[in-house]
């Protein structure tokens, strides 16, 4: 389909989207929602068993501290996800923040 320049004011573009830009969201959103809440686990435990202070995990779901490569590698392990995956999160949330 072509669209001329000179049809464009006649166009009705409501039923698209108004193109809202989404807030980035934090890898600590991503910890929470999809793997502390659903497994019932406390950020707490989770540092216990990462044998980490439980202020990093903590801040880390409060969305007040970065993943840092060392909590994506434990993180990794605990879940059985790849270290890649906790810091693409990071990267992305970095990036959309940074823009």
């Amino acid at each position: 389909m072509t669209i001329r320049v000179e049809d464009i004011h006649d166009l009705d573009f409501s039923d698209v989207a108004i193109g809202e830009k989404l807030s980035p969201i934090h890898p600590g959103e991503i910890l929470r929602k999809e793997f502390l809440i659903p497994l019932k686990l406390t950020p707490h435990a989770l540092s216990q068993a990462l044998q980490v202070p439980a202020p990093r995990i903590n801040d880390i779901v409060r969305e007040r501290r970065a993943i840092t490569v060392d909590t994506a590698l434990r993180l990794a392990r605990f879940f059985g996800t790849r270290a890649e995956f906790w810091m693409g999160l990071q990267t992305d949330y970095d990036m959309a923040i940074a823009r």
